[in-house]
């Protein structure tokens, strides 16, 4: 597959901007009228936040490279995953003209970010156990998609996608899949990223807000064939990633033992917390988790929701999704948040 065949015809033919530092990142920088002083408030600050970050993301990309053991070429940062996705559509779809794929249920963002751009959004369902259908549906045999998103561990489900189930979607998809793993540190064996250096079509997101805890940085990234990450390149904002995300990124990836002890802790935590749910008569479902949440049906979930608010423990309706009425979404807390939600779901049933 030619992957450049699938870029909008104004993309491919796009000047980028050409920003002072892509240029220029030392010296007496006398180019992008900065402030030479300083910043406001920060005198002192080893950030040197009176200058441009760099656009390049330099050193995130050989960071990270080194971290995944892949060519910093293959690697592409955003705010946050959704500004990945974003840009994907920017990149592929023609607005009005051209088509996306979702297998529902899944990452909301996906319908949202293609309605903003006037691109159509073909919904098809996983099967009853949250995975892909053995074949290809058959719109999409006829090419009538640009982009198929997938979600893997699904949000708001649970369960990841077979491996081998997604390779052989993006074999036979005459298009951009992008798979979002999210939450693939809680279950690694399911990451197709490695795979992007053999199918060009493949795109893998990520993001540094569940496992590392970043949520607050805003920063993700993907993983993708060299062509897709120069096309992203010239399409984002210039000075996309500031220089505080850059470095608390940076300093986490140097600490990358630290997420491994979250993420065993939340993963034990989650165990505990699913079989305290179970032996709760009241819930109905307690849905199979690869995840930092647990998903639950039980009657009358929209009003059990903001009973328990009331109480003070935030939880998340997800009935609005398709075939996930009546559930809420849980996400793993600590030991001490476990139990008080515990409390409060059964004093509010």
């Amino acid at each position: 597959m030619n992957v450049v065949d699938l870029i909008r015809d104004n993309i491919r033919g796009l000047s980028p901007y050409v920003s002072a530092r892509d240029k220029y990142i030392s010296g007496d920088l006398l180019d992008a009228n900065e402030n030479p002083f300083g910043s406001v408030g920060a005198k002192e600050n080893p950030l040197a936040l009176n200058r441009y970050p760099d656009p390049a993301q330099r050193a995130l990309r050989n960071s990270l490279g080194a971290y995944l053991d892949v060519d910093h070429a293959r690697l592409f940062f955003g705010v946050g995953s959704d500004e990945i996705i974003d840009l994907l559509l920017r990149v592929f779809c023609q607005p009005a003209r051209d088509a996306v794929a979702i297998f529902e249920p899944t990452y909301g963002m996906f319908r949202v970010a293609a309605d903003v751009h006037g691109v159509e959004t073909k919904r098809f369902d996983l099967s009853e156990e949250f995975q892909l259908p053995a074949e290809l549906p058959e719109e999409l045999k006829r090419g009538e998609a640009k982009l198929a998103f997938l979600c893997s561990p699904n949000n708001p489900v649970g369960p990841a996608l077979r491996k081998a189930d997604v390779l052989n979607f993006a074999r036979k998809f005459e298009g951009i899949v992008v798979v979002d793993e999210a939450y693939i540190d809680f279950a690694p064996d399911a990451s197709v990223y490695r795979e992007t250096a053999i199918l060009p079509n493949l795109v893998v997101t990520r993001t540094f807000s569940k496992a590392w805890g970043l949520a607050g940085a805003r920063c993700g990234y993907c993983v993708a064939d060299p062509v897709v990450v120069d096309f992203l390149m010239k399409t984002k904002a210039p000075y996309s990633i500031n220089k505080m995300t850059e470095r608390a990124v940076l300093d986490a990836l140097d600490r990358p033992e630290e997420k491994d002890e979250y993420v065993e802790r939340i993963v034990a935590e989650r165990e505990r917390l699913a079989a305290a749910l179970r032996a709760i008569d009241a819930i109905e479902t307690v849905f199979p988790s690869e995840a930092n949440f647990i998903l639950v049906r039980t009657p009358g979930a929209p009003a059990l929701q903001k009973r328990m608010a009331e109480r003070g423990v935030i939880v998340r309706d997800r009935s609005s999704q398709p075939r996930l009425e009546d559930t809420i979404r849980i996400s793993v807390g600590t030991a001490e948040e476990n139990d008080r939600m515990l409390e409060a779901l059964k004093a509010s049933l």
